[in-house]
């Protein structure tokens, strides 16, 4: 996908107070940057930043922080933040790549982290950039807490069954998987969505959704949720 290059970009993320600009210097120190030590939930990918948003207001007991590549993507973030007369204060995003994530966040640092309507990266030769690829889930692994989640949903039928298959591959637990999320009352009640999911929803697109976890048990088998 080819973005449009927006002038004012750079320089309205560069002053913005809830943009991290060096997130390296944060590693293992993240509850300073919010003077707390509540959970840090993270979206890899969060587009325009509609969903931590509410995330944010719904559950400030909640640290959250975003993660756009894309400074003309990122920008519409912030200024949905701006045009709050009172923005969240459990709420900071950064401008960088996911594959630097094991350089920013310390081992077990973040609880739960959210892959929404990534980008599917179709060709063979990509695969390895799509978000849910087995060499993601090893950076996720590396920074979650013990037992933390990772969230996927997505609309396109292939890469969530991709998704399913490098997890299984990789020995994450599936604690759910539904293929027709909005068509679950129970799910639905605590569902945030993102534009994405508004958009192809109110296409009629099925919306699928999973969460794993990388943790070993010694004793009880898992236990699955399959709401296909």
């Amino acid at each position: 996908m080819r973005l449009r290059n927006i002038p004012r970009a750079s320089e309205v993320i560069e002053n913005s107070s809830y943009v991290i600009h060096d997130p390296a210097k944060m590693q293992g120190h993240w509850r300073s940057v919010f003077e707390n030590g509540r959970p840090l939930h993270l979206e890899v990918g969060m587009g325009k930043g509609q969903f931590l948003l509410r995330m944010s207001e719904q559950n400030p007991d909640i640290n959250y922080v975003g993660i756009e590549r894309y400074t003309s993507v990122l920008l519409r973030a912030v200024e949905k933040i701006q045009a709050r007369e009172r923005g969240p204060e459990n709420l900071r995003f950064l401008c960088t790549d996911a594959r630097e994530l094991q350089d920013i966040f310390a081992p077990g640092e973040v609880s739960r982290i959210y892959l929404n309507f990534s980008d599917p990266w179709p060709k063979d030769r990509h695969k390895d950039r799509r978000l849910v690829s087995g060499r993601f889930l090893e950076r996720y692994e590396r920074i979650l807490t013990p037992g933390g989640l990772v969230e996927f949903k997505t609309d396109n039928q292939g890469l969530f069954e991709c998704a399913l298959e490098e997890a299984r591959n990789a020995g994450w637990e599936t604690v759910l998987c539904t293929r027709d999320l909005h068509a679950d009352e129970d799910l639905m009640r605590t569902n945030v969505m993102t534009e994405y999911e508004e958009k192809f929803s109110g296409k009629g697109n099925p919306i699928c959704k999973m969460m794993i976890r990388k943790e070993k048990r010694a004793q009880a088998e898992p236990t699955v949720i399959d709401r296909a």
